[in-house]
């Protein structure tokens, strides 16, 4: 049996190529390769790994030369952790291409796409605000936060381009502009962040450095409200990886404590129960003189902060 050319390995590659190294198309067709897209001439090693980028260049010896990575998938390659099935690619091209896990979307305007890896992109913010059609406000807020903290964009530059743009995503992305903060960590974060503001009440600051009367520094906390000195703590399971890094989570916050500050660790579970976290919250606020209005809990908001669009 002839072995499989080197240079065929850890890439996609089209009929032709093969063809040139002596791949005959019975070949292709045996159980050592596998199409990637089917009927369209595109062909991978059987049983080799495929990431993400494999998948796009694979793409890309179908879809028209000027097409780039957009939408959801185009965060992903600014560098979100975003679970998707669908591959988004935009173009000015007209013709259509209808490709198994892919979605080609025609765009009027020219795109100006960024070069990530060898593969063409649109901006964060255009891929944001593209994408905010099929989002949830929460996870245009998750994913801005997240945009943020990555560098990738600041939230004043993504409101002018919010405001300074004609596109099916703005009015979405507008409506959360004033809902982004920076330093934010993880999503749950973000999560958290929100149920606060949809029940009403005190913002908390984002990932603030603690420091007692002698300037030593306590830690970082998650969700801080220095004025009433809360502290919320958000342990997920990131928090398990190893039993030293548990025993440094409980001393920094036995710290907190020994200096007057009154933590409050949520979990994720506490987040599918958001009344009863509201409760907490607000239980604690008072504890430490705040006068304020009591909570809101308004199931509908929340529903609506979470719906998707298209759902």
């Amino acid at each position: 049996m002839r072995p499989i050319p080197e240079s065929l390995r850890g890439r996609p590659f089209t009929t032709g190529e093969a063809a040139a190294l002596g791949v005959t198309r019975r070949m292709l067709e045996g159980r050592r390769f596998e199409a990637i897209h089917p009927g369209r001439g595109v062909w991978a090693v059987a049983e080799e790994s495929r990431d993400l980028r494999f998948l796009l260049r694979a793409d890309l010896l179908v879809l028209p030369r000027d097409a780039a990575v957009s939408h959801v998938t185009g965060l992903q390659l600014h560098g979100l952790d975003i679970d998707t099935s669908l591959r988004h690619w935009s173009t000015n091209t007209p013709h259509r291409r209808d490709l198994r896990s892919v979605t080609l979307h025609r765009r009027q305007a020219p795109l100006r796409p960024v070069d990530i890896d060898g593969v063409r992109v649109l901006s964060a913010h255009r891929c944001l605000v593209d994408a905010a059609i099929m989002l949830s406000h929460r996870d245009i807020v998750r994913y801005a936060d997240a945009l943020i903290a990555a560098d990738q964009m600041t939230a004043e530059g993504f409101a002018h381009y919010a405001w300074t743009r004609h596109l099916p995503g703005v009015r979405r992305s507008r409506a959360n502009l004033d809902l982004l903060r920076e330093r934010v960590r993880s999503f749950r974060e973000t999560d958290l962040r929100l149920l606060l503001a949809i029940a009403g009440l005190p913002e908390f600051e984002v990932n603030l450095d603690i420091f007692d009367p002698r300037g030593t520094h306590l830690g970082c906390g998650d969700l801080v409200l220095p004025r009433h000195r809360i502290v919320l703590e958000y342990d997920g399971w990131y928090h398990e990886r190893s039993a030293a890094q548990r025993r440094k989570d409980i001393a920094r916050r036995e710290g907190l404590e020994a200096e007057g500050w009154l933590v409050i660790v949520v979990v994720s579970s506490d987040l599918d129960h958001p009344a009863g976290l509201i409760g907490r919250v607000w239980r604690a606020l008072v504890s430490r003189g705040h006068s304020g209005p009591p909570p809101r809990f308004v199931p509908w908001a929340l529903e609506e902060l979470s719906r998707n669009p298209k759902g």
